[in-house]
């Protein structure tokens, strides 16, 4: 990855892939509470300036294919409350453990989305996570990533018709990640 992208300035209408690790590629979740308390965060922090189509949180890293919403302060003033949000976690997480120093990797990194299809290419990445990693055989089967909360019907925080509608319906996303699955990892689950 280009480090530039580390520092890319964040624009209002355009859609991102943001994602960061720990530390050493240490754990930045170790428990259900933690994964809870980072979307609590993301409320918070960003929910009113960006859109979310979809993440993952993964054990050591995590990522979201968001858009910032066209009201939204753009450049540093929105990559500070991004910043802001991480720190909080960073805060009560080393409280919690005892631990000192940074938590996550350099800063978050940032990817422009830049066309239709790498944009549909980044939701089977995201969705696919855990089986990519060998934390679950299918991505409905983990509970940390936007997967079930798109086919579900309840309340959300994702721009769930939105991301439905580019595939057309929620049987036709879940074919998409099914085939993803296969096509990436085959032999690994069993779809």
């Amino acid at each position: 990855m280009d480090n530039r992208d580390i520092y890319q300035p964040l624009s209002p209408g355009v859609y991102y892939h943001i994602y960061n690790r720990g530390n050493n590629k240490e754990n930045i979740f170790r428990e259900p509470d933690n994964f809870a308390y980072f979307l609590l965060l993301w409320e918070r922090y960003l929910a009113r300036d960006i859109d979310l189509f979809c993440y993952c949180l993964l054990p050591n890293h995590f990522h979201f294919l968001v858009r910032i919403k066209e009201f939204s302060p753009a450049g540093n003033k929105l990559a500070k409350k991004f910043s802001n949000m991480f720190n909080a976690y960073a805060k009560a997480f080393n409280k919690k453990y005892g631990r000192t120093g940074s938590l996550f990797q350099k800063r978050f990194r940032r990817k422009k989305i830049t066309d239709h299809s790498y944009y549909t290419t980044i939701i089977g990445y995201i969705l696919t996570n855990p089986v990519r990693h060998h934390l679950s055989v299918t991505s409905g089967s983990y509970p940390y990533s936007a997967y079930n909360s798109l086919l579900s019907e309840e309340p959300t925080l994702l721009l769930r018709n939105e991301l439905l509608d580019w595939f057309g319906s929620r049987e036709a996303l879940i074919r998409y990640i099914r085939n993803y699955e296969k096509a990436h990892f085959p032999g690994d689950n069993t779809c």
